[in-house]
């Protein structure tokens, strides 16, 4: 049996593999579909804590050792350089 489609005459078995062909196209699709929900959900984690949660709070966590780590360097380097400074200004005192 023929169909005819706009003048393009079809037969049953085109249509049948065009079938076949459409079907393996959805399936795959909808494979897809749930392999991106699946990472998506765990991502979010449905109220429980997800790994962007973990990351949003390790985040939190390297920025207040940063800050910490920043003023304690700052007050090494204030003094390192306030030691340099008065052995400059006492050299001349040492070496008579």
């Amino acid at each position: 049996m023929t169909w005819d489609r706009g003048g393009v005459g079809v037969s049953e078995r085109e249509l049948s593999v065009l079938r076949v062909i459409d079907r393996d196209f959805q399936h795959e699709v909808l494979e897809k579909l749930s392999r991106l929900e699946a990472k998506v959900e765990m991502l979010v984690a449905n109220g429980q804590p997800g790994r962007m949660t973990l990351v949003e709070d390790r985040v939190v966590e390297l920025e207040r050792n940063d800050v910490r780590r920043t003023v304690i360097e700052r007050f090494v380097n204030a003094g390192i350089a306030v030691l340099i400074s008065v052995a400059a200004a006492l050299h001349g005192h040492w070496w008579k």
